[in-house]
């Protein structure tokens, strides 16, 4: 369970650690919670991020640019929030069923992201009255780059932290 918090508090450093764009900034949270994933599996990784999510409702600073309430949570990105957390199980169970090698982690991080993306981009869709389309373009299309290359980081560290000894099965 100290791992458990642990990605908790990686993911709320990760929120600090931004480059503020309009509506949805960059940051280092989705590197935390797909290392959440493969680390921790499915359950775990998932609670880890449920954690997150209940510190910030409970008005702890933690999610980006140090905003938490109902309002950060139900508001224009707070469904990437929720995918953080449907996010981190996906990356667990596919990081599990396609093996260790790298690639399979990398694939399992890209579908992680890609329902990461798809709750905020439909909350942001809904919130912001933006249509699909444009809430794909402000709130998804900017952050493709930079997210394969987080995905990228994860699975070598990822890779890494099994080599010595730090399975996704640790958890058990």
């Amino acid at each position: 369970m100290v791992l458990v918090g642990l990605f908790a508090a990686l993911t709320a450093v990760g929120a600090w650690i931004r480059i503020p764009l309009s509506p949805v900034p960059f940051t280092f949270q989705v590197l935390f919670v797909l290392l959440a994933g493969v680390i921790l599996g499915p359950g775990y990784g998932a609670l880890s991020q449920v954690i997150y999510a209940l510190l910030g409702l409970a008005g702890l600073p933690v999610f980006a640019g140090g905003t938490s309430g109902l309002g950060t949570l139900f508001g224009p990105t707070g469904g990437y929030i929720f995918g953080f957390i449907v996010g981190a199980y996906l990356v667990g169970m596919l990081s599990e069923a396609l093996g260790e090698g790298f690639l399979n982690m990398l694939i399992s991080m890209i579908a992680g992201i890609a329902v990461i993306y798809i709750l905020g981009m439909i909350q942001l869709s809904v919130v912001a009255k933006l249509s699909l389309g444009k809430a794909f373009l402000g709130g998804v299309l900017p952050f493709i780059g930079f997210d394969l290359v987080k995905a990228l980081i994860a699975a070598a560290v990822a890779q890494r932290l099994r080599a010595v000894g730090i399975p996704a099965k640790a958890m058990e």
